[in-house]
Parts: C-alpha cells; sequence; structure tokens
C-alpha cells in the first residue's frame, strides 16, 4: 500500500529511468514530480520504495532504478496509457487485412516487430487432426520398421519404430490391414480412443506394434502447434539485453526451441485482453531481464491463438501495451468471417 506521494515518486521514478535508461536520484524527481519535498523527504520515500523491493540502488550510484516488483506496481496502478499514433495504426489496418491465416499470422509477427523495435511472437492457431487414407509398415532390419502414413490428401509421412522383437513380413502385412480397415479416412486420435480397450486385450504379438504406431502416428498427424518470432535481431539495440551476450544468447536460444515459449504464450490465451509477465513471473530465467506482452486472438469468437513482444524489462508499456491490443483485435477480425445461419 502506497501513499499518493510514494505513488508519485515511484511513477515518476519508473518513467524517468525508461526514459533515460540511467539510474534516477532525488534531484531529478524533484524537477519532474510536482512534488513540493525537499531532496531528504524524497530519499525518505525511496529507502521505503527500496526496503518494499520496489526500487534498487546500483553500487555505481546514488540514483535508483526499478525492480520487476517496481515495474509490476507501476504498470497495474500507476501506467498513464498513450493512444497509438495514427500513422502506426493505419499501418496495422492496411496490412491486416482478410486474407490466408498463415500470411496475417506472419504480417503480424513482422509489424509488431517494426512498431515496437523488439521481437514479435505469435502462437499460429493450433492444426487440427489430419485423417489418415493408409497405413503401411515396412521392414527395414532387425528391430526396425519404417511406418508410412498416407493422409487423405495424399501427403505421406514416414517414421521409423525400433520395435522390441523382430517381426517377419506378413505380420506387418496383418498389423497394417487391421488398422487400416478400423481407421482409414478418421483421425489417429479417434482410432485410439476405439480401439484402447480393444488392443489392451488383444493377444496377438502385433498389437504392441499396432500401439506404437497410433501412438507415432498421434505425434506426426495429430494437433501441433507453432511459434513465429519476427525481429529477434532488434533486441540486439537495447542496451539492457545486449550487455550480457550470454544470457541473450540464451534468450535466442529460447526463439529457436519454441516449445516453453509457446507454452508461456498458451498461459495467456484465457485472459481477457492484454497479459503483461515481467520478469521472473515468466517462470523462465532466460526471460528475468525482459517483459513479454501478449493479448489473445480470436476466430469468430474463439480463441485460437495468442501474440505478442518479447522485449526488455525497461520499455515504453504505455505504447506498447495498446500496440500489442490493437493488432489482436485488427488479426481477430481479418482472420474471423460470417457464420452462416
Amino acid at each position: 500500500m502506497l501513499n499518493d506521494r510514494a505513488q508519485r515518486l515511484l511513477k515518476t521514478l519508473v518513467e524517468r529511468y525508461i526514459a533515460d535508461g540511467q539510474p534516477v536520484g532525488s534531484r531529478t524527481l524533484s524537477m519532474h514530480s510536482g512534488l513540493d519535498l525537499s531532496s531528504a523527504s524524497i530519499r525518505n520515500v525511496l529507502a521505503d520504495l527500496e526496503n518494499m523491493g520496489l526500487v534498487i540502488s546500483p553500487h555505481t550510484s546514488a540514483g535508483r532504478v526499478p525492480t520487476a516488483r517496481g515495474y509490476r506496481v507501476f504498470v497495474d496502478n500507476l501506467l498513464t496509457m498513450q493512444p497509438l499514433e495514427q500513422a502506426a495504426r493505419q499501418q496495422l489496418e492496411s496490412e491486416l487485412h482478410p486474407d490466408s491465416p498463415q500470411r496475417i499470422v506472419s504480417a503480424a509477427s513482422q509489424l509488431l516487430a517494426e512498431l515496437t523495435h523488439f521481437a514479435g511472437v505469435v502462437a499460429t492457431p493450433e492444426r487440427a487432426s489430419v485423417a489418415f487414407r493408409q497405413i503401411e509398415f515396412l521392414r527395414l532390419s532387425e528391430k526396425r520398421v519404417l511406418l508410412i502414413f498416407v493422409t487423405a490428401d495424399g501427403d505421406v509421412q514416414n517414421h521409423l519404430l525400433l520395435t522390441e522383437r523382430d517381426y517377419t513380413a506378413s505380420e506387418l502385412i496383418e498389423a497394417a490391414n487391421f488398422l487400416n480397415h478400423h481407421g482409414a479416412g478418421r483421425s489417429l486420435e479417434a482410432v485410439a480412443r476405439e480401439l484402447e480397450g480393444e488392443l489392451r486385450n488383444l493377444q496377438s504379438h502385433i498389437a504392441s506394434l499396432m500401439g506404437a504406431a497410433i501412438v507415432a502416428g498421434q505425434n506426426t498427424l495429430g494437433p501441433r502447434q507453432s511459434v513465429m518470432v519476427t525481429g529477434e535481431k532488434n533486441l540486439l539495440n537495447s542496451d539492457d539485453l545486449s550487455a550480457n551476450l550470454i544470457n541473450l544468447r540464451q534468450l535466442f536460444d529460447l526463439f529457436e526451441r519454441k516449445t516453453e515459449l509457446l507454452r508461456l504464450l498458451n498461459l495467456s490465451r484465457e485472459a481477457h485482453g492484454v497479459h503483461i509477465f515481467i520478469g521472473e513471473e515468466s517462470g523462465l530465467n532466460t526471460l528475468d531481464g525482459c517483459s513479454v506482452i501478449t493479448a489473445p486472438y480470436q476466430i469468430n469468437g474463439q480463441v485460437v491463438g495468442t501474440l505478442g513482444v518479447v522485449g526488455p524489462t525497461r520499455m515504453a508499456y504505455e505504447r506498447v501495451i495498446p500496440i500489442v491490443d490493437i493488432t489482436a483485435r485488427l488479426v481477430s477480425s481479418a482472420l474471423s468471417y460470417p457464420v452462416e445461419h
């Protein structure tokens, strides 16, 4: 609980630090806060804020800088949002028009990076499970079987199975015939649900082979989601991030792997509007010096993905938040279409 004076000083301190990137001292706060306080009074308030863990004093300076917790208080309670510049809004509206979903997602990621000068990230809509037309098993060598899926649209996917025993050609044909008979034209999720009990009770030694094929097929043809990342190199221009090359390399590795980033983005799918992870709130050590600002986007009222930006904790939140919010709304509009009744 901060009184009005402490709130005003914290707000001024965060704003000055975001603008200048330098620790903020009592003289600067006296000039910009609009409070008629002596330097001693300001220093007392700063000491209180430091005891609360909202600001910290770097060893080389008498000034203070906000902590992740200080940014959180600022964003939640003290932030004065700025309307998005007309030129930026027009750029978003002109480039996020109804088109193919892939092009809309790509354009959104690019625009977020261009307008914020950070990394733009978009979790794509989850791909539905793909139905298969045919399954084949091909013996490569002892305990090595090539599993071949032919999808309903003619795409061919191969998967190597390492089996616990060797299978004859006739056994492989028998297993393929069983799965093709029960599941051709359907997704492997549906086949797995229907055959779960039957395969468990089936005493045949090919049951384990068919079970392994279903699991492999679910991974290959099942629901899939990815993350598009654009503008990672923008972060090289951030003094706060580029000062630690080891951390910056780890951040780029996070963008490359994408799995942890996708999990973080999906955490905010159910959020109403913009969601902000500041520093350690993300749960990822790699992002301790970063803020991730996200917003879900929809197709005809149903949330299908999340977009946002990754940048340093010292960012102009009052400008970045509206960019993310408006981009999510425009993407939702571009992806949606009139539902026929």
